[in-house]
């Protein structure tokens, strides 16, 4: 006598993929009503003035170069940030500053704008955050690499706000082409890892690689930047030498980003970080060796071996 297994008709465990998908139809199911229930803003009215961040002309002479990041306009600001570059050379009695536009490109033929402006103006009522700055000698030599790399940036006729061109692609190419520069820019800084370069590039602290296909999907990984994936613009991942969580459209979550340098903190979490990983990938290994050995054995849950017929 042949019994059926009680079992058979329950419901299977939902996948991990399974899981990951109806994960990803809440986040655009989010995205759509953040969309949708935001209120209208008016840029005509909307703050411009100075966060008095950057060092007036008149009180410092020798040469500045900073980079910006702040919130974008609109119901935008939920998922990225806008970057510039503004510079002062020796002397100068203002600043220049270095952005793309997208809005001057029908006008104009182009989305780079290469202007004199304030240099830490409120992004249309968001609050700049200063990414890094060099002064002195260092700034005199990025100046000339800036104004080179704008004039010949590949995408000025191009502007897409995902998965780019666009402003954030703009300021990370600038930035790859100063090494002093070594800060990269925030991980919801969507674009900034579209290729200005290739498939395969430094990213903009010259201190690691990225490998991206058109903005649609990449990853990344170097001392300053830890570990990234991207898709579509938005960006997640891990920093190890300055601990923290990088979250698609919130940002970086722990230790603030900072200069990599070799001192005895950055190397021992390093090495820290490395035996952590080699030792998950041993205990993986491992446990695969002990499946493939273990003999399948079924014993029917109700049922006794004796009646069986």
């Amino acid at each position: 006598m042949r019994h059926s297994n009680p079992y058979s008709h329950h419901p299977k465990p939902w996948s991990k993929w399974r899981v990951l998908f109806w994960l990803f139809m809440l986040f655009l199911l989010a995205c759509g009503a953040l969309i949708y229930f935001h209120p209208e803003d008016d840029w005509k009215t909307a703050d411009r003035s100075s966060s008095r961040l950057a060092p007036l002309p008149s009180e410092e002479p020798e040469a500045v170069v900073q980079v910006y990041a702040a919130r974008t306009f609109g119901w935008r600001k939920y998922f990225a940030v806008h970057s510039w570059m503004a510079v002062k050379e020796r002397n100068a009695d203002a600043y220049t500053v270095y952005q793309v536009l997208g809005y001057r490109l029908p006008s104009t033929g182009t989305s780079v704008s290469i202007a004199t402006d304030i240099p830490d103006r409120k992004w249309f009522g968001a609050e700049p955050a200063l990414i890094q700055e060099l002064r002195g000698k260092a700034a005199e030599k990025a100046i000339p690499a800036i104004r080179r790399a704008a004039l010949e940036y590949p995408y000025a006729g191009t502007y897409r706000i995902i998965p780019g061109p666009n402003s954030n692609t703009f300021i990370a190419a600038l930035m790859r082409e100063i090494p002093e520069l070594t800060v990269e820019l925030p991980p919801h800084a969507v674009g900034k890892d579209y290729p200005a370069g290739g498939i395969v590039d430094l990213t903009e602290t010259g201190k690691g690689v990225r490998i991206n296909f058109w903005g649609i999907a990449g990853a990344s990984l170097g001392l300053a930047e830890g570990v990234e994936i991207s898709l579509m613009g938005l960006n997640a991942g891990v920093d190890i030498l300055r601990p923290a969580l990088k979250l698609p459209m919130i940002g970086r979550v722990g230790v603030p980003d900072a200069p990599v340098t070799w001192d005895w903190w950055s190397i021992t979490l390093l090495l820290l970080a490395s035996a952590f990983l080699a030792f998950i990938l041993l205990r993986r290994i491992h446990q695969q060796r002990r499946q493939a050995r273990r003999i399948p054995h079924f014993r029917h849950p109700r049922v006794k071996t004796s009646d069986r017929i």
